[in-house]
């Protein structure tokens, strides 16, 4: 029985060793950061933008740093808990849309408006990096901002329905992801339905919503070329309106990395950065409207006077924020810095 047993133990020692040795030889990071997202994986955001930024400051860490990247809110919650998961210490960087916390993020919203924010994905992402030390940084300040972006912007894609005017959206009900696309579709004349991203595609196969303001980008990953007929943009790829985004680290976890380690991250989000990720989702938004269209559905692009009589009914939208905000903040300062911002930065 002795022998038996010391056999077991040489034998589980000798299988176990080359893992220990494993282990000894390899890098072993110095930081393991969980990165918490609402998307699936085989989104665009997720597989084109944060799993390649992660592997980046990883690879440039020399393995000193370890993002592990959980996505369809695996970590627990609801998208709208991101934010505070993150500010909370619950997670360490999330990506998030700003709107899914109403009212925290008011001076960020000005990029998200339309006639503010046209078609310029890159434009947009710098002009909101140029602002921000300036006018957005106080409402972010229980976080540190790894980076803030946009999408290719609010496209309407209908269920059943085409629309081409203001007066054909009357009365529809269009899923919206926070309060600028509220103002958006009221103006519109219909109803805002606001519900994170992954509830649509059963709110439109019910009938709860008639439509969304949505990107192209997300119709391969919610498969909504089967519950959508019509993807409506205005002509060179006009859109009414936009999202803003927001990579952010929990404030004591970024504060307790060594200023080495920081400069990683700084270095890939920076300006570089930004105008990649504006390719990254105009791909994805082509990609998007492609899959759509191979699907039988109709991309609909409104002539010029079409458009134009949505930015006339939309207009409204840019003084009613300044507005509601006025009390808060110098906010027709910060639109018209915002336009400044966003036309300097265009090529």
């Amino acid at each position: 029985m002795l022998k038996r047993r010391q056999f077991l133990a040489t034998a589980a020692a000798a299988l176990a060793s080359p893992m220990v040795l494993k282990r000894a030889n390899a890098q072993e990071p110095e930081v393991t950061l969980k990165l918490h997202h609402f998307l699936g994986p085989k989104a665009p955001a997720h597989s084109k933008m944060l799993q390649p930024w992660a592997e980046a400051i990883q690879n440039d860490s020399g393995g000193r740093i370890k993002i592990e990247l959980y996505p369809s809110m695996s970590l627990g919650g609801a998208p709208p808990q991101l934010f505070r998961q993150v500010a909370d210490g619950v997670v360490d960087i999330v990506w998030t849309v700003n709107g899914y916390t109403a009212g925290l993020f008011p001076r960020s919203e000005i990029f998200e408006l339309p006639t503010v924010y046209t078609n310029d994905i890159a434009a947009t992402n710098l002009a909101m990096r140029d602002l921000f030390d300036s006018h957005l940084a106080e409402e972010y300040k229980d976080v540190h901002v790894l980076f803030l972006h946009v999408h290719a912007g609010q496209a309407i894609q209908m269920a059943n329905e085409l629309v081409r005017s203001p007066d054909d959206t009357k009365g529809k009900k269009l899923r919206v992801p926070g309060p600028t696309g509220n103002a958006v579709v009221e103006a519109m004349g219909a109803t805002p339905v606001t519900m994170p991203v992954p509830d649509l595609p059963q709110a439109l196969s019910t009938n709860a919503v008639d439509g969304a303001l949505i990107p192209w980008e997300i119709i391969p990953a919610l498969q909504l070329q089967e519950t959508t007929k019509y993807q409506i943009e205005g002509p060179n790829m006009n859109r009414f309106g936009t999202t803003t985004f927001q990579v952010s680290m929990n404030k004591a976890r970024w504060e307790s990395l060594p200023d080495d380690l920081k400069a990683i991250f700084d270095k890939h989000s920076g300006e570089d950065w930004l105008k990649e990720i504006a390719g990254i989702w105009r791909a994805a938004d082509d990609h998007g409207i492609k899959v759509a269209v191979e699907g039988g559905n109709e991309h609909v692009v409104l002539t010029q006077p079409e458009m134009d009589a949505f930015n006339t009914a939309l207009a409204p939208v840019v003084d009613q924020w300044v507005s509601e905000h006025a009390g808060a903040f110098d906010s027709q300062a910060l639109a018209d810095a915002a336009r400044k911002a966003i036309a300097a930065r265009q090529s």
